[in-house]
């Protein structure tokens, strides 16, 4: 779920992340508008809709239990770390 900017309060799938740029491409948050040039090959130009990326700090993690956005935790089970819900402490897979 988005938090901020144009896109705020939408939810989505994150497809990609790009952990070196600290941006993640979630399904139909923060569209932006692409024009495409005409080819030689006989193509029209065109104008598309797509996901741009967006700032992970700018992102939230749905609880699975609540449907809201949730902050997340880390503890270890069974020596074992694992992340789970500040919300509604379930284990997150």
């Amino acid at each position: 779920m988005a938090i901020a900017g144009s896109s705020k309060g939408k939810q989505g799938i994150i497809l990609r992340v790009f952990p070196d740029k600290n941006k993640a491409l979630v399904e139909g948050l923060n569209m932006v508008t692409k024009h495409n040039k005409p080819t030689q090959q006989g193509a029209q130009g065109s104008i598309e809709k797509m996901e741009a990326s967006i700032h992970i700090s700018n992102l939230m993690l749905v609880d699975p239990k609540t449907g809201q956005p949730t902050r997340i935790g880390r503890k270890e089970v069974n020596g074992k770390i694992e992340r789970y819900s500040k919300k509604s402490g379930e284990i997150i897979a």
